[in-house]
């Protein structure tokens, strides 16, 4: 039996510009590295999206791997063999298409329930990203001040419009929702008898290993009002944006 060929495919950039020509669409093809972009000419994207970034095969993949980018956050992504369905999904996707529509029209292409919240604006982000952390803190009943940290900052009117995450059981607020935006300020739960912590950054300095510290608190309300304080004012709700993933 002859063994299937897990070796990636030739630079794509060749078999995307036939494609093109053979659909009559007007698509600029750059390759840089591994990776290949594919936008449309005419009419010119949507700002926000950048063009459709194209990889060849990994093994036991489809020829081409697929995935398209905005505003830091992968919206769609997927695999095919079809270099025509590229080019057209590039055309679609520049021009805006929903990612509903995205997925009716090339069924490779899939987008997760992340990307569907940044879709339908800041506010539904927002909304995703503090049901998650309190499903985060449902799952572990054992460190308490977590929980009462995530109730307190969502239920406070200027926090809990803002984006959030945690990292190691850290609270990172942003004014915006990207991945890559700015850190406004960082809420550490209190843990074996310290008290809540109040920092500006989400990570202590790796060579000093100070911590930036704004203040301390007792309980996780008062480390949310501390933390609140620090704001600028009138922060908020959050926007979307703003950055980009590095090599994309």
């Amino acid at each position: 039996m002859t063994p299937p060929d897990l070796s990636p495919c030739p630079e794509p950039a060749g078999a995307l510009r036939r494609a093109a020509v053979a659909a009559a669409l007007d698509v600029t093809v750059v390759t840089e590295g591994e990776v290949t972009t594919v936008a449309a000419v005419s009419p010119p994207p949507v700002p926000s999206r950048r063009p459709l970034s194209v990889y060849p095969r990994r093994p036991g993949g489809r020829d081409l791997l697929v995935s398209g980018w905005s505003r830091g956050i992968e919206l769609v992504k997927g695999e095919t063999s079809d270099p025509g369905e590229v080019v057209r999904a590039a055309v679609a996707w520049g021009e805006g298409r929903s990612l509903g529509d995205l997925h009716a029209l090339f069924p490779f292409l899939s987008s997760d329930e992340r990307a569907q919240a940044h879709e339908n604006g800041p506010d539904a982000v927002v909304a995703l990203q503090w049901r998650r952390l309190r499903e985060e803190a449902a799952d572990t009943p054992g460190f308490s001040e977590f929980g009462l940290l995530v109730e307190a900052a969502r239920a406070d009117p200027v926090l809990g419009r803002l984006s959030v995450f945690s990292s190691h059981w850290v609270l990172g607020v942003s004014a915006a929702t990207s991945p890559r935006a700015a850190v406004e300020v960082v809420l550490v739960p209190g843990r074996d008898g310290r008290p809540y912590r109040v920092r500006e950054y989400l990570h202590p300095d790796p060579e000093t290993g100070e911590e930036r510290l704004i203040g301390e608190a007792g309980t996780a309300g008062e480390a949310v009002a501390l933390a609140v304080a620090h704001l600028p004012a009138g922060i908020g709700p959050a926007v979307a944006g703003p950055g980009e993933p590095p090599g994309r």
